[in-house]
């Protein structure tokens, strides 16, 4: 975040670099960048003619460079974005003679996402020398949570652990998704508004009943008929609950059991920091360590491998909410 923070207060105040290489798995900063620059850089009325987008598809590294090599017209500079660029990636490399000298009155801005230069090539040297290359990194499922109370308080809200990760669960790790649907909620609740299930259920439509979350907890507390109403309800409606995501999740869930039962230091905050999960939540796996033994866990672990292979159609012919109804009996028995 540092990073970025440096990288806006540096378009701010107008101390540019000629190329802005934008990489990296998680698109929503490399988005968030390029926007703060098309923005920024230029006035109103320097935009017509001295700001261009292009993209990766429609476009060749020879067209860019010669769009790059143009003079600003009555402007100190031109902002060139390409966006896409990953379309790019089998040419990427003839960049290097334009990176090696780049034209001083050019921004050019390239978004190349999903993807990463190879440190060990030319082009990557060249760019980190002449220009700012910035990987935008995905987070992992446990930092999101964290992501979302910070944009949040940053706009003035806050929210409840649960909330939070119903989102995580829902969403997954993309970040853009996520922003999408804070936005939407921020449009209809008053700033202070502290976001909770109930929030989340009437205006994104995940019910604060019957998801993963809340299966995870059944099945942790041994909540035997909790449990199979939720699996009932997901054998209702698989488009919004998919076998493969219920699986994963409890895999991960059943994965920090293990992790649990191997810690010497079963201090609330050495669980939550070793487990990767918000202190809220900590109780539950002693619960779930308690009703789940080492032994047990590795079971457990072995019976969602052979659901998740079953859910594949290999070695089995069951629709996915048997293969759930079956998992979930030899878990909780």
């Amino acid at each position: 975040m540092n990073e970025i923070r440096n990288i806006v207060s540096d378009v701010k105040s107008k101390n540019l670099k000629p190329i802005y290489f934008l990489m990296g798995e998680e698109s929503y900063y490399i988005d968030k960048i390029s926007d703060y620059i098309e923005a920024n850089v230029l006035g109103e009325a320097e935009k017509g003619f001295n700001q261009q987008v292009m993209y990766g598809r429609d476009v060749t590294i020879e067209d860019i460079v010669a769009a790059a090599k143009r003079y600003p017209m009555m402007a100190e500079r031109q902002v060139l974005i390409i966006k896409e660029a990953q379309d790019l990636s089998r040419n990427i490399e003839k960049l290097i003679s334009y990176a090696e000298n780049p034209q001083p009155t050019t921004v050019l801005v390239l978004n190349y996402k999903y993807k990463k230069l190879d440190k060990r090539k030319k082009l990557h040297k060249v760019i980190a020398k002449t220009g700012l290359i910035f990987e935008s990194k995905k987070l992992y499922e446990n930092q999101v949570s964290d992501w979302i109370r910070k944009a949040l308080s940053a706009k003035n809200y806050k929210i409840e652990p649960k909330a939070s990760l119903m989102l995580v669960e829902f969403l997954g790790t993309d970040l853009s998704k996520i922003s999408n649907e804070l936005d939407k909620l921020m449009l209809v609740l008053p700033e202070e508004t502290i976001i909770s299930d109930v929030h989340i259920e009437e205006n994104i439509g995940i019910s604060k009943d019957f998801n993963n979350f809340e299966l995870r907890k059944a099945v942790g507390e041994k909540q035997i008929v909790k449990a199979n109403r939720i699996i009932k309800y997901f054998g209702e409606n698989p488009k919004n609950n998919p076998l493969v995501i219920t699986i994963s999740l409890l895999n991960g869930y059943f994965t920090q059991l293990l992790l649990f039962h191997g810690l010497k230091d079963k201090s609330k905050n050495n669980v939550a920091r070793t487990l990767g999960v918000n202190p809220y939540f900590v109780d539950e796996y002693f619960v779930a360590g308690r009703n789940y033994p080492m032994r047990k866990v590795a079971q457990v672990i072995a019976f969602l491998r052979d659901a998740d292979i079953k859910s594949k159609g290999v070695g089995a012919n069951q629709a996915d909410r048997d293969i759930l109804k079956e998992l979930l009996f030899k878990i909780l028995h």
